[in-house]
Order: C-alpha cells, then structure tokens, then sequence
C-alpha cells in the first residue's frame, strides 16, 4: 500500500513544518492556532481553531437580534467562513467560506461601509450576489482579527447608516470582549 501523505520530521524543538502548498490550500495563516488531536492509531491530527466557533450559538442569537432590530440580513463570519446568519437562508450562507473581498476587509480591520461610489460592492460568499455588504466591521481579540460582522443590503437600504454602523461596531466590539475572557 503506497503512503498518500507528507513524511515530515520533528525538529530537536518539537517543530512540524507544515507545507506551504497545505497552508495555502486550508487558508492556514502565519500566526493561526492549530488545535492537536491523538487518536488510538497513533494519528496526530491538526485542526484550524476557531475562536468564534465556541460562541457560534451566541453569535446566531446576536445576529437575530440585530435583524430583529434593523429589519436587515446578517452574517457574522470567523476568518474563514460563516458561522452565524439571521434574514437569509442559512443554506445559502452556513459554514462557507468568506470572499476574498470581505477577507482583505478584515485584515484592513477596519469598519467598512458600502457607499453607491464604490465601482463593486463586497459579498459575503460567493455565489449570493443578490446581498451585498452593507456595513462590515472586524472582531477584535487581543489583538488579532478572529471574525467579521457583516449586516447585509435589503430590500429597502442603498446605504448604510449611522444606526447600521454603530450596530456593527457594537456587536464587534461585544463579540471581540466575550473571546478575551
């Protein structure tokens, strides 16, 4: 039987190099925590950890909220993919991967908001062109970007507003608190 998998050594520091063409293909970034899981084979196994994950039944009740509230979509995202949505299918938007659009957003991390200037708007996923980004404001802890709150275009709103801003901002910000503690 032909072995399918990369043969790597342990350096004198306990060190395993990952290979560049893996990170890439995972999205596995410089810096990203890696959850270490061993199993009864002997298998080592490595997960992407995702802070936000641990919330996501709290992010999905956030994001009902804020739907509640504003009458508009929302999806709340770790870097990697969606992990909570209130407005819109879920099927359309649960556990894929974020855009590269709304990733450069992120590591910007800075509040961005659509205006009718901008030539293309942003979108959350790929393949659901009917929502464009609104208002998007990266969660914050410690530090470092673990996620994204995003509150989607409706029927009714061109652009966002102060109300739409300040939202986004406040459930970053709570979000970013709840992972420091």
């Amino acid at each position: 039987m032909k072995a399918t998998g990369i043969v790597r050594r342990i350096d004198d520091l306990g060190r395993v190099v990952i290979p560049k063409e893996i990170r890439r293909t995972m999205r596995i970034r410089e810096g990203a925590p890696l959850e270490i899981y061993t199993d009864r084979d002997g298998e080592v196994i490595f997960k992407k950890y995702s802070p936000v994950g641990e919330l996501s039944g709290f992010s999905a009740q956030y994001a009902e909220a804020i739907n509640k509230t504003l009458g508009l979509p929302v999806v709340i995202t770790d870097r990697d993919a969606t992990i909570a949505t209130a407005g819109v299918p879920k099927r359309d938007y649960a556990e894929k991967p974020v855009t590269t659009a709304l990733d450069n957003v992120m590591e910007r991390r800075a509040l961005y908001s659509y205006k009718k200037e901008d030539l293309t708007p942003i979108h959350v996923v790929d393949g659901q062109e009917r929502e464009t980004v609104l208002v998007a404001a990266p969660v914050l802890a410690e530090g470092d970007v673990i996620g994204c709150v995003t509150i989607l275009s409706g029927e009714q709103a061109a652009r966002a507003g102060e109300v739409e801003i300040k939202m986004a901002q406040a459930a970053a910000l709570f979000l970013g608190k709840q992972l420091e503690e």
